[in-house]
């Protein structure tokens, strides 16, 4: 029996593998940059809600403390 030199399917199916090693790397890379850009614009998003909330808080402690006075 003569063995053939080189066996064809077993090298196509390392060549597959690699290339898949390498399209799972780049998949990776892609969803960690859109979970880092979603969790930083929405830690944004949130920062300027407290921030508004805040301001909006004191402006409306304001006013009423100004109220009371002129009532008194």
């Amino acid at each position: 029996m003569i063995l053939p030199a080189i066996n064809f399917p077993k090298i196509l199916i390392a060549i597959s593998c690699c290339l898949h090693l390498s399209a799972c790397a780049e998949f990776k890379e892609a969803g960690r940059t859109i979970g880092h850009t979603t969790r930083d614009v929405t830690r944004e998003i949130g920062h300027g809600t407290r921030d508004a909330a805040k301001s909006i808080g004191r402006g409306t402690k304001r006013v009423v403390k100004s109220v009371t006075a002129e009532g008194q």
